[in-house]
C-alpha cells in the first residue's frame, strides 16, 4: 500500500510541475519569444542590414518580428543602434535608429 501511494504522490507532483510550467509558458505569452535568425538567412540578413547602415556589428536577429520578416540589430561604431527590418527575400522595408523620435525613423537611410 506504501509504495502505490507514493507512486500517486509523485505522479500528482509531476503532473503539477507540468502543468505549472505549461500555466507560465501561457502567460509569459509563448508567442512573444524572440526566435533569432540561423544560417544562411543570418549571413543574408546580416549582409543587407550591413550594407543598409553602411557598416557596424550585427548585434541582435530575430525572424517573425512584429514590424517584418526579418530584424537585424546594427550597433554602429559610434555606439548608436539601428533596427533594420528586412522582407523574406532579405530587401531591406524600413529601419529605425533605436530611441529616435518616430519623425526621424523614416525607412531610408539610418
Amino acid at each position: 500500500m506504501k509504495r502505490r501511494t507514493r507512486t500517486l504522490v509523485i505522479g500528482t507532483a509531476v503532473a503539477a510541475a507540468l502543468g505549472t510550467g505549461a500555466g507560465i509558458a501561457t502567460a509569459s505569452g509563448g508567442d512573444d519569444q524572440e526566435t533569432p535568425i540561423t544560417g544562411d538567412a543570418l549571413t543574408q540578413a546580416s549582409k543587407a542590414a550591413l550594407a543598409h547602415t553602411g557598416g557596424g556589428q550585427v548585434t541582435q536577429t530575430e525572424v517573425g518580428d512584429e514590424d517584418s520578416y526579418y530584424e537585424v540589430e546594427v550597433t554602429l561604431p559610434d555606439g548608436s543602434e539601428t533596427d533594420v527590418q528586412l522582407d523574406r527575400s532579405f530587401v531591406v522595408v524600413s529601419s529605425e535608429v533605436e530611441g529616435a523620435d518616430e519623425d526621424e525613423a523614416d525607412g531610408s537611410d539610418a
